[in-house]
Formats: structure tokens, C-alpha cells, sequence
């Protein structure tokens, strides 16, 4: 089984891939829309991408690209705990204080927004595709006095030496990621599992006042868990949202389809991203 997910080697999509799919070839991809496009292309048999951080919120370019761009399902959503280090090529390891620019990731860069303000404040942040991207640079360009955010492995594949170690600013820090296939499956994983998700995306109909409250209560009623609901723009106009809600629910014969049908005789548009497994994977 191929796996697509955002490289290269040793980024922390990687480690969720490698403790998810122990078996599988792992194929990096330079960029969420590149993983997501090898699963539309069916050039991989899944993708795996980042979906949600719990310091950070949602990864934007994935929820997006999902509405707007892929027909791709949700197969499976695995949660994994994120451990952030400063990390910088052994040539120096004499000029850590020094540093001309801090290289990761937006989202490890706003991890570590506190340590950085405080330890680094001034030091230039430049934003990479991933962790793994800015040690892989780090390691190609020692003569440069940078510095890196990424994980332990990122820094043993890259031969980095850890100068700062848990330096993101809360110490629950999980992201959230999300396993897509071409077609609607239910991924059965070696992990342990958490809970059942259903996730859909709701565009309301215009200029239709209380439409959100009645979306809403189309799960109340039925006593239906929602553990997420967020809007993003549509991209047409000021004002005008998509909602993603994530519902703790597998779907059902009954309940979740009777919500769908109650939305859309709303006149609400609804997406079905996925009805499947939450994993956690540990440490």
C-alpha cells in the first residue's frame, strides 16, 4: 500500500504515517495540495495531511482544498502528540544565541510563538512547507547561521544537534490528521481507537435568517455530539461561509441521514467528508 504524505522524511505527518502504517510505502509530497492530488490521481492509495492543531486550529489549506478542490473522503483521522525542539547543524553549536533566522513550519513557529519572544526576540522567522523541510535545509546549508523547529527524528535524519528541547508554549500539543482515499472507506487501523466521526461541510442558503440556529438544532434534537463546527469563506463575497462540522457519530441508518435531510429541505448544501475511526498513537 502507497501512502502520500507532507514530507520530506522525518516530519511529523511522517512519524503519524510510520506508527499508523508501519507496513506501507510512505511517499513524501512536497505540499498538502501535492499529497492531496496523488490521492485524487490515485498515483497513492491514501494521503495523509494535517486537518487540526490543538494550540494552532485548523490547517486552512486542508479544509479549503477539500471543499473547493478534491471529491476525497476521510478514511480515518489520527490524533498524535507534537514535540517541538530548536534544533541547529553541529558547525553551530558555538552560535546558538546567534542565530541570524529560525526556520519551520507556521504553524511550530506559532507553537513556539513565547520561546521565541522571549529567548530569540528579533531573530528573523521564515516559514517552510514543514519541520522536516527546514532541518533538511539546515543540513544543506552549514556555512548559514540558522536555526530549526521540527521533532527528534527530523534531527537525527538530518544530523542536528537539539540546542532547545520542548519549547512549545503549552504542554498539551496534539495535531489532529486526516487519512483521504479516492472513494467512501472505513480505514480499521492497529491503533488504539477513540471515538466514531462523521464530518460535513454546510453552506447555508442566503439571506435566510436563524439558518445556522436551525442547523443546529437539526442535531440537538436527535442528540447528536457536535465536536467541532468552524466557518471558512467561500470565497465569492464578504459574508459568505461554509461550515465544518465534525459530528461524533458514525453514520447511521437513521439519525445523521435524518440530519442531512432536514438541513437540505433547508435549503442548506451538505458534504459528506467521512464517516470513520478516530486513533490516538502514542508517544
Amino acid at each position: 500500500m502507497k501512502i502520500a504524505y507532507l514530507g520530506p522524511q522525518a516530519s511529523f505527518t511522517d512519524l503519524a504515517v510510520k506508527k499508523a502504517f508501519p507496513k506501507s510505502e510512505a511517499i513524501p509530497r512536497v505540499t498538502i495540495p501535492d499529497c492531496i492530488e496523488a490521492a485524487i490521481k490515485e498515483e497513492v492509495d491514501y494521503a495523509v495531511v494535517p486537518m487540526e492543531n490543538s494550540l494552532e486550529g485548523s490547517v486552512h489549506i486542508t479544509v479549503d482544498y477539500l471543499f473547493h478542490e478534491a471529491d476525497l473522503s476521510i478514511a480515518a483521522e489520527l490524533t498524535s502528540p507534537i514535540q517541538q525542539h530548536l534544533m541547529v547543524h553541529p558547525s553551530n553549536r558555538r552560535s546558538v544565541q546567534e542565530l541570524e533566522k529560525i526556520l519551520s513550519h507556521p504553524h511550530a513557529l506559532a507553537q513556539c510563538h513565547k520561546f521565541l519572544n522571549t529567548t530569540y526576540r528579533g531573530t528573523l522567522l521564515e516559514q517552510t512547507t514543514s519541520t522536516a523541510a527546514a532541518a533538511k535545509y539546515l543540513s544543506e546549508h552549514p556555512e548559514e547561521t540558522l536555526g530549526a523547529i521540527g521533532n527528534e527524528l527530523a534531527a537525527k535524519v538530518y544530523g542536528l544537534e537539539i540546542v532547545h528541547e520542548n519549547i512549545h508554549d503549552f504542554a498539551y500539543n496534539h495535531t489532529r490528521f486526516i487519512v483521504l482515499h479516492k472513494k467512501p472507506v472505513k480505514l480499521e487501523l492497529p491503533a488504539s481507537k477513540s471515538t466514531q466521526k462523521t464530518t460535513l461541510m454546510v453552506t447555508l442558503p442566503k439571506d435566510r435568517s436563524g439558518a445556522l440556529h436551525q442547523v443546529l438544532s437539526a442535531f440537538a434534537w436527535r442528540n447528536l455530539n457536535l465536536s467541532k463546527i468552524e466557518s471558512r469563506p467561500l470565497k465569492t463575497r464578504l459574508g459568505d461561509y461554509f461550515f465544518l462540522i465534525d459530528v461524533q457519530q458514525d453514520m447511521d441508518e437513521v439519525l445523521l441521514p435524518g440530519a442531512i435531510n432536514e438541513m437540505e429541505a433547508l435549503g442548506c448544501k451538505v458534504k459528506i467528508i467521512g464517516s470513520y475511526s478516530s486513533y490516538l498513537l502514542g508517544d
